[in-house]
């Protein structure tokens, strides 16, 4: 599907959808929008917390309610920077997902289906920039999708254990597609490169590692990525030395 959404002057969403899958999408949008997330229940435990939620109440996790379109470029991103990851994503998608339904403009593409990723030759990952390990996780993932979409159905710990069956798909990956797919707020990247760090710094003046951002963490649960979310809104910028 392609959509467009637009806001209204009195605050209402209104979406437009061509394609397929428009009329899937037009009854996803509350979910895109965050309408069943609740952070109402949310806790702050630290100063710099309680201000980011006082200052930004409206902050939502969405739900796209589509594993394979979170997951492949989530694998995409493992272990490399985010320019390369975009470079991966834009070529594959590019090259092999199909051009975008409607009034779309010249050049949109729809991301690969599961099908149309298991045909693409070992010669053209290369050229995307895609290393064999990640590789294989996406093909692994694509072999299964139909059933990983269930993680949707199932959400918190217990659709994140589903993910993490394909081979090459970890907590980091598990947390990325969660936060995205179903809206998870205490899915934590951990593993990532950056947020133990930031977290770290924001809230004890000193970095951490992902033992210590889980210890930081344990009071928000089960909301500890919405606290995640708090420290990266808030426009705090740890020490460059």
């Amino acid at each position: 599907a392609t959509t467009r959404l637009a806001r209204r002057g009195d605050g209402t969403v209104v979406m437009h959808a061509w394609g397929p899958g428009a009329a899937w999408s037009l009854d996803g949008l509350p979910a895109l929008l965050g309408d069943g997330d609740d952070p109402a229940a949310f806790v702050a435990h630290h100063p710099l917390v309680a201000d980011a939620h006082r200052r930004m109440p409206g902050i939502r996790f969405c739900a796209t309610r589509r594993v394979w379109d979170q997951l492949f470029p989530a694998v995409l991103e493992q272990k490399v920077t985010g320019v390369e990851a975009r470079r991966s994503w834009r070529e594959l998608v590019r090259r092999y997902g199909d051009a975008a339904p409607g009034p779309a403009p010249d050049g949109m593409r729809v991301p690969p289906t599961p099908a149309q990723i298991r045909e693409v030759p070992e010669w053209e990952w290369h050229k995307a920039g895609v290393d064999h390990a990640r590789r294989r996780a996406i093909l692994a993932a694509a072999a299964v999708a139909h059933r990983l979409e269930r993680a949707v159905e199932l959400g918190g710990a217990e659709g994140r254990a589903l993910l993490r069956l394909v081979p090459g798909i970890g907590v980091w990956t598990a947390a990325e597609v969660a936060q995205r797919a179903w809206g998870d707020a205490d899915a934590v990247s951990f593993g990532d490169f950056h947020i133990p760090t930031v977290v770290g710094w924001a809230l004890l003046g000193r970095p951490l590692d992902d033992v210590g951002l889980a210890e930081v963490l344990a009071p928000y649960t089960p909301q500890r990525q919405r606290a995640v979310r708090y420290v990266e809104s808030s426009g705090f910028r740890r020490p460059r030395f």
